[in-house]
């Protein structure tokens, strides 16, 4: 673990005694519903204020959906929703062609700060904020021969954990889908938000987007397999499909043990690996006929919900093959060329199959808007406020370690990979947090 860092002038207790105040007075928090927390915090005299760290922002970039929702509000429950946070300052790592961070500085006064550290601290020597997103997705970073895209996400969340070093006190984070590139960078975000007592909020915008129809599984359900069939790349969409899956799957009785063995395969060993499991099949063909956009043959508007069809129409799959610690399996199916959307289907011991699509309206084909960033938002807010994450970080750490598990699997010639080292073990909430409304 790396060894706690503070200023000359702040020692080990006082540090620790400053986190141990902020969490008492996050715990003292009566415990409102959702929109009575957020409608107080709207209301309140003293805003919670946030910092953003970007690595660019344009159209349809993801910093552009956020910062946009948290400046001018949002659709939710059947009205525009003004944020219960103030975005008060930024720090942008690239500016491309078509760069929108200085036009929303101009418009609303959020400045850009040159420093990440600055952007925290408002330029002075504290941190003076109550929260940071990191959204360190889209711009021009190097991939690496596994075909990684080398976001800087790690070295973004160490630079505040640096901040919440110096300053002595720490504020909830959240993180975009997943963590890192290297497992050992995971392990030590998710030690640092322990260490230092603060609410790590993190992952994919699948878990709390809508669900058509809107199902929740019951705590304790006695599933035995997973799947999600979606399309995009690895390392990627990837990240979306598996935690689509995985906000499902970890409401199986027991709980999130961990996993034991990953193998991804492309083309042809994905079909017969499919078509030589019953289970999987099944599974299959209930998350297709929840599709909206399964490509039909040609002459034809109607698609057919087939096996046959989608190995014709999709010649080049991917497929994570998961086994869990505790006999359970989670399958991910990257289908270009067959559906344009993410759909679950689970198995329930004894043969019963639940299937939804997690709605994921894209823009610009589906939507101009990005309207799954909504909930997402909102889990954001309500983890600042509250100083309390909506849902576990363990779900993206795991989902995560999978990926990066996964990536390997192929670069090593799609082996398969045992994985002691994502013995990751966790508890569902209660209540799921996808959008109903």
């Amino acid at each position: 673990m790396p060894r706690l860092l503070t200023s000359d002038r702040l020692s080990r207790r006082r540090f620790v005694g400053r986190l141990a105040g902020a969490a008492a007075a996050s715990l003292a928090l009566p415990a409102l519903p959702v929109p009575g927390i957020l409608a107080a915090a709207r209301a309140a005299p003293t805003r919670k204020r946030v910092a953003l760290l970007a690595t660019e922002v344009r159209k349809y970039s993801h910093a552009q959906h956020f910062i946009d929702r948290l400046l001018e509000g949002y659709g939710w429950e059947g009205e525009h929703h003004r944020s219960a946070l103030d975005l008060v300052s930024l720090y942008v790592d690239q500016f491309p062609a078509g760069d929108l961070s200085r036009e929303r500085e101009k418009r609303h006064g959020v400045k850009i700060h040159p420093t990440i550290a600055e952007s925290l601290t408002l330029g002075t020597s504290k941190l003076a904020v109550d929260g940071v997103l990191i959204i360190a997705e889209h711009g021009d970073y190097p991939i690496n021969d596994k075909g990684q895209k080398l976001y800087p996400r790690y070295k973004f969340f160490k630079e505040v954990v640096k901040v919440f070093e110096s300053s002595g006190r720490a504020v909830p984070v959240f993180n975009d889908k997943h963590l890192s590139t290297e497992w050992g960078e995971c392990v030590e975000m998710l030690e640092d938000s322990r260490r230092l007592g603060f609410a790590f909020l993190a992952g994919s915008s699948l878990p709390v987007t809508w669900r058509l129809p809107s199902l929740e599984l019951p705590l304790g359900i006695q599933l035995e397999e997973g799947l999600c069939a979606c399309y995009g790349g690895i390392d990627s969409y990837d990240i979306h499909g598996l935690e689509a899956a995985q906000c499902m799957s970890e409401r199986r009785a027991g709980g999130e043990v961990g996993v034991r063995s990953v193998q991804a395969l492309r083309g042809a060993r994905v079909w017969d690996t499919v078509l030589a499991r019953e289970s999987t099949k099944k599974l299959l063909l209930a998350a297709l006929a929840r599709s909206h956009t399964v490509t039909p043959p040609s002459g034809y508007s109607v698609p057919v919900i087939s096996l046959d069809h989608a190995r014709r129409v999709c010649t080049n799959p991917v497929g994570y093959f998961v086994e869990h610690l505790d006999g359970f399996r989670t399958v991910l199916l990257l289908l270009d060329g067959l559906i344009k959307d993410f759909n679950y289907a689970g198995l329930e011991k004894g043969g019963r199959v639940h299937a939804c699509q997690m709605h994921l309206p894209m823009p610009p084909r589906m939507s101009t808007l990005a309207d799954f960033f909504n909930p997402l938002v909102h889990n954001i807010e309500e983890t600042v406020v509250s100083g309390k994450a909506t849902y576990p970080v363990a779900r993206t750490h795991l989902m995560s370690g999978v990926v990066l598990f996964a990536v390997e699997s192929l670069y090593r010639g799609e082996v398969v990979l045992r994985t002691p080292e994502l013995k990751v073990a966790y508890a569902a909430p209660e209540r799921s947090a996808h959008w109903r409304v």
